[in-house]
C-alpha cells in the first residue's frame, strides 16, 4: 500500500517536489505509543495493508503516534479522533485550523523563553502556568486557541518530564523541568501535523462518542488509561475523573458492541500479570478474543532503577499474519 503525499508550501525544502509528511506527536505523554509502533504494526489487522479499511477511529487519542504513524502508511479515507481531555482536544482543533499562527507565536515564546537566565526561566515558567490554569474557566473550547495552545506545547516541554497532569480541580501541576535549552517550536512536525488533521474530525468526549463513525469497514485502536499494576503505579491523572475499574469494565463492554458491528478493534493496557501471574483481569474481561503481549518500558517512576521491561497486552478481535 503506497502511503498518501501532500503538497505542501514548506520553507527551505530543497526540492518543490511531492512532499511526504512524517508527522511525529507534538506533545510528549505519558503511557504514548512511539516506542511501540514496530511491535504493534505487527499486529494491525490485515485488512489495513489490503485496503479495505476505509475509516480509523481512535476514541482516547493522547499524543497520537498510532494515528499519525497509520495517516502517513496508508491509504485511509477518514479518521475520527476523540478524547475526554478538553485541552488536548483544543490543541489538536488549533494545528488543523491555525497553524502558520502557531508556529510564528511558538517562535517568538522560544526565542524569548531562550534569552532568560536558569532562574529566570524557571520564573517564567510558573508565571505561564499560572496564566494557564487561571484562564480555563473563560476558554472556549469549541473553537483554536493558538495563544492557550502554544502555552500547552510550552508548558509540556518545559515541564517535568514532559508530563501532562492535572489536580482535582482541573488546573496543570506539574513542576518546572529544569532542561536546557529545550525545542519549543517545530515547525515540520507542526506543518505534517496539520496536512494529516485536514482530513481528520476532531470530537471532545468519552470513548462512545466516535460510535456514529464505527461499521465493518473501521479500524479502531484504543490506548484507555492504563489499569495500575501496582500501588504506586497508577498515573491517569491526564483529566479530573479517573479511569477506574468500573471504566475499564464499560469500556470492554463497548468493545464487543463495536465488535458485533463488524469493525476491527485493539486494545492496548497494562498486564498486571507482571505483578500476579494469577491476575486474569483482562482475560476475563476479554473472554474469545486474542491477547497478545508486547515489550514495553516503564518510563514514568519516581525510582529510575525501577524504569524498565515490562510486557503491556494488546487486545484484538482478529488474528494478525
Amino acid at each position: 500500500m503506497k502511503p498518501i503525499g501532500y503538497q505542501l508550501d514548506l520553507p527551505n525544502l530543497s526540492s518543490p517536489e511531492l512532499y511526504l509528511p512524517k508527522p511525529k506527536p507534538f506533545l510528549k505523554w505519558a503511557g504514548g505509543k512511539t516506542q511501540l509502533l514496530e511491535q504493534l504494526a505487527q499486529f494491525f489487522p490485515p485488512s489495513l495493508a489490503a485496503g479495505k479499511i476505509t475509516t480509523y477511529v481512535e476514541p482516547f487519542i493522547g499524543s497520537g503516534a498510532v494515528f499519525f504513524y497509520l495517516a502517513s502508511q496508508f491509504s485511509i479515507e477518514k479518521f475520527v479522533i476523540s478524547d475526554i481531555n478538553q485541552e488536548l482536544i483544543l490543541a489538536y482543533r488549533t494545528i488543523q485550523n491555525s497553524v502558520e499562527s502557531l508556529i510564528f507565536y511558538l517562535s517568538e515564546l522560544e526565542q524569548r523563553y531562550h534569552a532568560l537566565t536558569d532562574s529566570e526561566q524557571e520564573e517564567f515558567f510558573y508565571s505561564t502556568r499560572s496564566a494557564f490554569n487561571l484562564n480555563r474557566a473563560t476558554t472556549n473550547y469549541t473553537l483554536p486557541n493558538v495563544e492557550r495552545t502554544a502555552q500547552i506545547i510550552f508548558l509540556n516541554r518545559t515541564c517535568y518530564n514532559g508530563l501532562f497532569r492535572v489536580n482535582a480541580k482541573g488546573g496543570f501541576n506539574v513542576p518546572f523541568g529544569s532542561y536546557k535549552n529545550p525545542q519549543i517550536c517545530f515547525p515540520r512536525i507542526l506543518r505534517d501535523c496539520s496536512a494529516i488533521l485536514q482530513r481528520t474530525e476532531i470530537y471532545h468526549g468519552d470513548f462512545s462518542t466516535c460510535r456514529p463513525h464505527v461499521n465493518q469497514n473501521t479500524f479502531v485502536y484504543f490506548d484507555p488509561p492504563y489499569l495500575p499494576i501496582s500501588a504506586t503505579s497508577s498515573f491517569k491523572s491526564y483529566q479530573v475523573d479517573d479511569f477506574d475499574d468500573l471504566a475499564q469494565i464499560r469500556l470492554a463492554n463497548y468493545y464487543a458492541e463495536l465488535h458485533s458491528m463488524g469493525a476491527k478493534l485493539m486494545l492496548s493496557n497494562s498486564d498486571p500479570q507482571n505483578i500476579n501471574h494469577e491476575d486474569s483481569f483482562f482475560q476475563d474481561l476479554y473472554p474469545n478474543f486474542v491477547i497478545k503481549k508486547v515489550q514495553a518500558s516503564r518510563m514514568i517512576n519516581s525510582n529510575g532503577e525501577k524504569r524498565g521491561k515490562i510486557t503491556e497486552l494488546l487486545i484484538m478481535n482478529y488474528e494478525s499474519e
